[in-house]
């Protein structure tokens, strides 16, 4: 498992200084069932703006 999850969306509650995510857990899904070609086909369900 990957030490460090980076993420660039700053407005989600989850995100950390430095680009972090630290989110005890992390959920990608994709817009075509169950695979994906490339990043653009994904989306991060873990996002939380806290709004």
């Amino acid at each position: 498992m990957a030490k460090d999850v980076l993420c660039e969306v700053n407005n989600c509650v989850h995100w950390h200084s430095g680009n972090k995510c630290n989110a005890e857990a992390i959920y990608v899904v994709s817009h075509k069932g169950n695979h994906a070609s490339n990043s653009k086909e994904t989306d991060c369900k873990t996002f939380d703006p806290g709004v």
